[in-house]
């Protein structure tokens, strides 16, 4: 994306999750060159500061866990702290599935990693976000889903059986793609838009090189595609979609049920009493 399409950045607040490496590494250096005022998000403070020094206006740095709970609503409590509005949040941070036949692995909050990481981090950081987002109405939700979605059983939410991490994270992606529909819904006439996207297939980013995979694509190919939700103005208005990379793309029926995301909300609002175990 170049020329006016990214002109419109100029002095808007944007929260990417997840920017000191990859996709949110990228979208963070293109946003800073665009004016925009970029909160770079990461675990690691050194890595944060190397995003910060490539440039734009007023970076910031926060830093958390988000495979910890108590780390999200510290997060979204320090980024209001920081700015009463904001523009648009990326909500890219996320682990994949690890190599084949890994084991099972827990959060700090005993909530089955993936699961934690991949869907109600960014659910609860959405939620908690939303009264700066309307405070910049017009505003965005940019959630970076995958295509390799999988059904949810609910009742074997954190899959204490049969246990795959390609299983695992697929589930998860699919509860981030019923998340942004319903939410859209829900805020359907606030000036809040949300969308997600599977931004290319394997770009050659850490993620992938962790499980093995060769690259099939480029993080330029997908900080194209997801620079479009953000910034382009012809999606103003926009809600509740998916895309395949820049076109509209196929999700999961499941995605579609409205009883199944009703569901799911319920469990993500409940956090851990709620999901059975």
């Amino acid at each position: 994306m170049t020329g006016s399409k990214i002109d419109a950045m100029t002095g808007r607040t944007v929260l990417i999750t997840g920017s000191t490496d990859g996709l949110g590494r990228e979208l963070a250096v293109r946003l800073g060159a665009a004016g925009a005022r970029v909160i770079v998000h990461g675990r690691d403070g050194r890595r944060a500061a190397r995003v910060v020094a490539a440039g734009g206006p007023e970076p910031e740095i926060v830093l958390a866990d988000l495979s910890r709970l108590a780390e999200v609503d510290r997060l979204a409590v320090e980024v209001a702290s920081r700015t009463g509005r904001l523009d648009v949040l990326v909500n890219n941070a996320g682990i994949g599935f690890g190599r084949p036949g890994a084991e099972r692995e827990l959060s700090a909050d005993g909530i089955e990693l993936r699961w934690a990481v991949n869907h109600l981090a960014p659910y609860r950081l959405t939620r908690r976000l939303l009264p700066l987002l309307r405070a910049a109405a017009p505003a965005r939700v940019v959630n970076v889903a995958s295509a390799g979605q999988q059904e949810i059983d609910f009742d074997d939410l954190l899959l204490d059986h049969g246990y795959e991490g390609i299983r695992a994270y697929r589930r998860a992606k699919l509860a981030q793609v019923m998340m942004s529909f319903d939410l859209a819904e829900e805020l359907s006439g606030t000036g809040i838009t949300v969308n997600a996207l599977h931004p290319a297939t394997f770009m050659a980013t850490t993620m992938v090189a962790e499980a093995g995979g060769a690259p099939l694509s480029t993080v330029a190919e997908g900080a194209d595609a997801t620079m479009r939700l953000i910034a382009d103005p012809a999606l103003e208005g926009t809600t509740g979609r998916y895309y395949h990379g820049l076109r509209p793309g196929q999700v999961h029926p499941q995605a579609r049920d409205p009883l199944a995301r009703k569901r799911l909300r319920e469990v993500s609002d409940g956090g851990i009493a709620a999901i059975p175990g």
